[in-house]
């Protein structure tokens, strides 16, 4: 946390760092460092065979506490319904599989970008950027973290894609189960952060259908994106905001075909195409995002309220977060502080899932913003996962949830 809080103190204009960076620490991404290209190429890859199977995979160095590691490449399903290939990363412990397999959480990585170099999987740490790896490890867990479609593989990533990014959690737990070192059981949680978040969410929601072999026992989040159009309009004028507008707008061009003309003013596309091709992975991106997005404070959108256009309006209703099944248990972690995701708009997403009839356990998390929620709820998110694996009966602060304070929540 060192590196944070000099970083923070020397760079305190930087109001992205707290926003849109939604990592634990900010060197969790550093030192970006390109795979093999013929590991993650279209063109050796053969996209024959179900969801979830895999295409190959190759051993990682660095995993902790004497873990086993490997990079898989595995086959998913495309926002079009078409046979996609989308790599992650499996960590594996080293203690033997009991009965019945290891259990498996599926980690939801935060936005790291929307190009392919911007994969996780890619980068020197990505096991720090697992919120909670090493305590999922000692308990004996595997855990199967995608990058979503679109990064390391051929991009460009369909970013705050639900669907998109649930199918990928989902064929990343199947593909786990795969390798044939893994000892890996049908029992999963799924544990996301900001964009992660969101997957999560619709992983709870597609799981039955897409993937029923699977029994998916609870979804934890940590700053959920759950309202887009909250998201896109309420943040319109931070750092943050414009940073996650940009990046949304120039994904869904090329994904869905939705123009930017409309929305965009001419003199700030340049700056949209700028911070759309930078990651989101240690300090120094964090700076040269600050002086990208610049431009934006002064002219980006063209019309007042985009999320009252089409088709911009139908697709970011398509991808806000809806109710999960009643039967699945949900433990979400939103910071006080947070000025990305709104605290009021986790809460009422939070009571949502209450009126469904989901139990849910929802912790405030006093003073933390965005980019450390995640940090701050590992180990409570990591418990309560545990707590579903050993059947316990999950905690419900549902009564409590409407009558509660929110604290400094704006």
């Amino acid at each position: 946390m060192g590196i944070y809080h000099h970083l923070r103190r020397r760079l305190a204009g930087v109001a992205l760092t707290a926003s849109v960076l939604c990592v634990a620490g900010w060197g969790a991404y550093g030192n970006n460092v390109r795979a093999a290209d013929s590991f993650y190429s279209g063109q050796t890859i053969n996209l024959s065979g179900v969801p979830g199977t895999l295409i190959r995979y190759e051993y990682l160095t660095g995993a902790p506490l004497g873990a086993t590691a490997y990079r898989v490449l595995y086959r998913s399903t495309g926002i079009h319904g078409e046979p996609i290939a989308v790599s992650g990363v499996v960590v594996i412990p080293p203690d033997t599989a009991p009965a019945g397999g290891r259990p498996i959480v599926a980690w939801a990585h935060p936005t790291t970008g929307v190009i392919s170099r911007c994969a996780p999987s890619e980068a020197r740490f990505v096991f720090q950027s697992m919120m909670g790896l090493r305590t999922m490890v000692r308990h004996g867990y595997i855990v199967a973290a995608t990058d979503y479609a679109g990064l390391g593989t051929q991009g460009p990533h369909p970013y705050l894609v639900g669907a998109s990014e649930a199918r990928a959690v989902l064929d990343a737990v199947r593909a786990a189960r795969q390798i044939p070192d893994a000892g890996a059981g049908d029992r999963f949680t799924v544990w996301g952060h900001s964009q992660g978040g969101q997957a999560a969410l619709f992983t709870g929601m597609l799981a039955s259908s897409y993937a029923p072999e699977l029994h998916l026992l609870g979804v934890a989040v940590a700053a959920p994106a759950t309202d887009l159009k909250a998201l896109l309009r309420d943040d319109a004028d931070t750092d943050g905001g414009r940073n996650v507008t940009a990046m949304t707008l120039w994904s869904w061009q090329r994904v869905y075909g939705a123009p930017m003309d409309r929305l965009v003013a001419t003199s700030a596309r340049p700056a949209v195409d700028a911070l759309s091709n930078e990651c989101i992975e240690s300090p120094i991106d964090m700076v040269e995002r600050h002086y990208s997005q610049r431009p934006l404070q002064t002219q980006f959108l063209s019309a007042p309220d985009i999320t009252t256009i089409e088709p911009w309006k139908s697709l970011l209703e398509a991808n806000i977060a809806g109710a999960l099944p009643s039967a699945i248990p949900v433990f979400i972690a939103q910071g006080t502080a947070d000025r990305l995701v709104l605290p009021r708009v986790t809460r009422a997403y939070a009571l949502k899932l209450c009126d469904a009839g989901s139990p849910v356990q929802y912790v405030d998390l006093p003073g933390v913003g965005h980019g450390l929620a995640a940090s701050y709820s590992a180990l409570q998110a990591v418990q309560w996962m545990t707590d579903r694996f050993n059947n316990q009966k999950p905690p419900d602060t549902c009564p409590t949830l409407s009558t509660s304070q929110q604290g400094t929540s704006p």
